[in-house]
């Protein structure tokens, strides 16, 4: 999109159209329409998917009139406005003198816009032309003065800035941005692993955010000075792993797991380390009353025995993640489910589901949930659970309801 129509998608008018359509097909859209207001239907559509797709992202936008949203793929690739205003408060606590920060990544600046207020003035970076001009009048729109907005990557504006930093943020992404497993951090652009030694000599602290994908030992691996890594979710899906390096600190590593809920809000945390993880007890045991299922953010984080240690529940093999207990624990951080009947028989199934409509999950079990539904003739469904696993002497499957928890419903 030229740089030049990018402000007139930004009039009044022609936000007041957008507002009242954005409920319409995108693609009936620019088959009624050749153009709106002198603009090609095509640019109008895309801002109908971007206010459609920010107002559950990124509520702030979605509220503020005069935004422009920018292609779905970098809507796509940003941070929710959930995720981005839990690094504004991990810089909360780590700096005691707030001066000037960088995003080395700056895309479409949601990140950049909540670290921004943490900091006297903050530095964002972006190569690409058209969304650098999106972004830099999105944040003229959303008042952020203190944003120093500079249209080079991050490897040239590293090399040739005098700045000493008190916080530099990164997030790489795949070098053919396709959606395979991240291997290695050096497969990303910017690679981080080869910038770290020159961030460092100009930042006491650096943010590295990542895909949940990446393996978090795979990065402790290539990241130098680790002090902290967090696993986030938001309503019990995981969204990102952010690597907090301090130039100063040489020691064990802490792993904080994060669910949040979808206004940013913490739901729950717990926070502890690899070694604490290793020497955790853990008593194995067949199915109680009561299983449980830890939130995305402590699977992804490994917590698998300490959760089980701190919460007094019994696991039900090693390698099946899954927690049971006689007596309720509302408190849990994450799916509670109580059981209703073991191992039913088929036709028993089916004379306790209404519409032999089930909600079906399997943890180390023979069979798919889309296998395990068409053997039964069961359907997707309803408010039961159908919950397949493997205990250390048995297979079963658990007819459950959900229990709601102290921190909420999942």
């Amino acid at each position: 999109m030229p740089t030049n129509y990018l402000f007139r998608i930004a009039h009044p008018d022609v936000q007041d159209f957008i507002i009242h359509h954005e409920g319409e097909d995108e693609r009936q859209f620019v088959l009624r329409h050749k153009e709106v207001f002198g603009l090609p239907a095509a640019w109008i559509a895309q801002q109908l998917v971007g206010r459609r797709k920010a107002k559950a992202k990124l509520a702030t936008w979605y509220q503020t009139k005069g935004i422009i949203y920018p292609p779905t793929l970098n809507l796509e690739q940003s941070s929710s406005q959930a995720t981005a205003l839990f690094k504004s408060k991990i810089v909360e606590t780590i700096l005691d003198e707030i001066r000037v920060a960088v995003d080395l990544t700056g895309g479409l600046g949601v990140d950049s816009f909540y670290l921004s207020k943490n900091f006297n003035s903050f530095h964002y970076i972006e190569p690409d032309k058209e969304l650098f001009e999106i972004t830099r009048h999105n944040h003229e729109v959303l008042k952020a003065a203190n944003i120093i907005h500079r249209n080079t990557d991050a490897e040239q504006f590293m090399d040739q800035t005098a700045i000493d930093f008190d916080l530099v943020f990164i997030d790489p992404s795949r070098r053919d941005n396709k959606s395979r497993k991240i291997i290695r951090l050096a497969d990303c652009l910017p690679d981080v692993t080869q910038l770290q030694k020159t961030i460092l000599s100009r930042s006491r602290f650096l943010l590295v955010k990542t895909s949940p994908l990446l393996d978090i030992q795979q990065g402790l691996r290539e990241l130098d000075h680790v002090k902290k890594v967090y696993v986030v979710s938001v309503d019990n899906e995981c969204k990102e792993l952010l690597y907090l390096a301090d130039k100063n600190y040489v020691g064990e590593v802490s792993i904080e797991a994060v669910d949040l809920f979808s206004d940013g809000e913490i739901r729950s945390t717990i926070s502890f380390t690899l070694e604490a993880e290793k020497n955790s007890l853990v008593i194995l045991g067949e199915p109680q009353k009561y299983l449980y299922e830890p939130n995305a953010s402590i699977l992804k984080a490994g917590a698998f025995k300490l959760i089980s240690e701190k919460n007094k529940l019994q696991k039900l093999a090693a390698n099946t993640h899954l927690y049971t207990s006689e007596r309720l624990l509302e408190n849990f951080q994450g799916r509670i489910f109580q059981i209703d009947m073991l191992n039913p028989e088929a036709k028993k199934l089916h004379d306790l589901l209404p519409n032999n409509q089930v909600n079906i999950v399997t943890r180390n079990y023979p069979l798919k949930p889309e296998e395990l539904k068409k053997k039964l003739k069961l359907r997707d469904g309803g408010d039961k659970y159908l919950i397949g696993f493997s205990s250390e002497k048995k297979k079963y499957l658990a007819l459950c309801s959900r229990i709601t928890n102290s921190n909420g419903l999942y």
